[in-house]
């Protein structure tokens, strides 16, 4: 791999950053703050990882409780993101750790990729990252469905219907509508955008036959763990959201018609 000069590097992400801030001050958008925040952070925290990631490749035993702070700190991000109370906790989290698993697992266990922590560690990071956004996107959706559509919530709760069984729509709909960016991304790898993994392994000297089987492990196993996740974490709130309309949440406009 061709040696990479830090100082160019550090340039060229701060002319990056100007243009993402300059075009969100220029709109009007109220998220250059949160922008700008974002990539001190990213910075900050990558070098951290960076650091501690180098203790773990040297300390093999170390990896699993690394996986561990990504999982606390996964369900931390999508508690505060979906806002559904400290009660919601245990279900965000064991969605997140269901989504990661199922995509793990059968790697280590089919020894595809070396059973390293430099391979697996990189790997179960990425998935551990999309069951998060999968979670996030699914909370999230059942939310805002169930402040727009309480209405009917509220009429199958009248009808004698569990709150788990009032909600059953807003889970099926909230699934469908957060698996859209995994789909997509999976769908359009290699047309539309070359991922990740397929530009770090060029990037580090594989041939492009190896980077896209790569590839395609880390695109599916996302997928699957995405999969899972949104599903697992949709069943297990759907009692919590169909018990009452979440607080915060203003319902919007209904339809005149169905038609």
């Amino acid at each position: 791999m061709t040696e990479i000069d830090p100082w160019r590097v550090l340039a060229a992400v701060a002319v990056l950053a100007v243009i993402a801030i300059v075009a969100l001050w220029t709109a009007r958008a109220r998220v250059g703050r949160d922008a700008a925040i974002a990539i001190l952070r990213a910075a900050a925290q990558l070098v951290a990882v960076a650091l501690v990631i180098g203790w773990v490749f040297r300390t093999p035993g170390a990896a699993w409780l690394y996986v561990a702070v990504m999982l606390a700190a996964a369900t931390w991000t999508s508690v505060s993101r979906i806002k559904l109370g400290a009660g919601a906790t245990w279900a965000i989290a064991a969605g997140i750790a269901a989504g990661a698993a199922v995509a793990v697992v059968p790697v280590v266990i089919s020894g595809v990729l070396p059973r390293e922590a430099q391979s697996l560690l990189p790997f179960a990071a990425q998935i551990l990252g999309g069951s998060m956004m999968a979670v996030s996107l699914t909370g999230l959706r059942m939310r805002d469905e169930a402040g727009a559509s309480w209405a009917e919530v509220e009429g199958w709760l009248a009808l004698g219907a569990r709150p788990r069984q009032a909600a059953e729509q807003l889970a099926r709909t909230s699934v469908a509508r957060a698996l859209v960016p995994a789909i997509d991304q999976t769908r359009n790898a290699g047309v539309v955008v070359l991922p990740g993994a397929f530009v770090g392994l060029l990037l580090a000297g594989a041939s492009p036959l190896e980077a896209a089987q790569v590839q395609l492990l880390v695109l599916v196993g996302l997928l699957a763990a995405e999969s899972v996740a949104a599903v697992t974490v949709a069943q297990l709130l759907r009692a919590r959201v169909g018990a009452s309309r979440p607080q915060g949440v203003t319902e919007l406009p209904r339809r005149l018609s169905r038609g």
